[in-house]
């Protein structure tokens, strides 16, 4: 089965390679300090500091392993290949609630860097999905849990 492409900007590139670096060089070295150092402590079937690293040092291999994975399957969107003129993965996108008239700035972003508290939605989201492929202009219809929701395309900007 092929593994899934991964669809990143150039800092979500960034910031899991960052990511990866720190789990590698930093963590990998604390947690094993911390299982040393719990091991010294004596019996290991009662030793919750060995158990609690050990769970820790499993956590941060699966993560190196997820993070190596989607880094191989990585695809970089970049601003050169994007047409400002309809809405792409990497496009920040202004939009106004037809229904309470509200203005929302999104930044449509692959799932592996989806951050909605900070306005990066993901491509694969209802309303990333929605606004793919639109001009600015465009009217879209986004299906929620509470219903419908009706957006209206103000603008279009590439990083």
């Amino acid at each position: 089965m092929a593994e899934k492409e991964v669809i990143l900007t150039a800092e979500g590139l960034r910031k899991l390679e960052d990511e990866l670096e720190e789990l590698k060089s930093v963590k990998r070295r604390e947690v094993a300090q911390r299982i040393k150092e719990a091991i010294s402590y004596g019996d290991l079937s009662e030793n919750s500091e060995y158990e609690e690293a050990k769970n820790e040092q499993a956590f941060i291999e699966g993560r190196i392993i997820t993070l190596e994975k989607m880094l191989r399957n990585a695809r970089v969107i970049s601003g050169d290949e994007l047409d400002s003129g309809v809405v792409h993965v990497g496009s920040t996108v202004i939009v106004k609630d037809l229904e309470y008239g509200d203005e929302m700035e999104f930044t449509i972003v692959g799932s592996a860097e989806s951050d909605p508290i900070n306005n990066k939605i993901s491509n694969e989201s209802p309303v990333g999905m929605a606004l793919l492929g639109k001009a600015k202009g465009s009217t879209v219809d986004v299906a929620v849990p509470a219903g419908t929701v009706r957006y209206e395309i103000v603008d279009i900007k590439v990083q």
